[in-house]
């Protein structure tokens, strides 16, 4: 029986930890995952929220030239998460093809 994981499963939700855990930067500003997923700045919050809640991203916020500035950056218990998520959609995905 594959456990999927029910937070990351969201499609929104999954693709910020993707969008994360493929960056070469160790942390990202929330404006380029606004202008690189598409999502209002709303939306986007409320999900990093949820992702923060669940110990997958850390957040930072501090000023850079005056300005507010977030960035965030996957965990490692986030980095395991999906990967374990990967594996199963792995496996549902090899199962359905028997």
């Amino acid at each position: 029986m594959v456990n999927i994981n029910k937070i990351i499963h969201e499609r929104a939700r999954l693709l910020i930890l993707t969008y994360l855990a493929s960056s070469e930067k160790k942390a990202v500003s929330f404006n380029e995952l606004q202008k690189e997923l598409d999502f209002t700045s709303g939306n986007l919050s409320i999900q990093l929220r949820k992702l923060q809640a669940a110990d997958y991203l850390a957040i930072k916020k501090t000023f850079r030239n005056n300005k507010p500035y977030t960035s965030v950056k996957i965990t490692p218990l986030g980095s395991e998460a999906l990967y374990r998520y990967v594996e199963e959609m792995e496996t549902l995905i090899h199962s359905l093809k028997r």
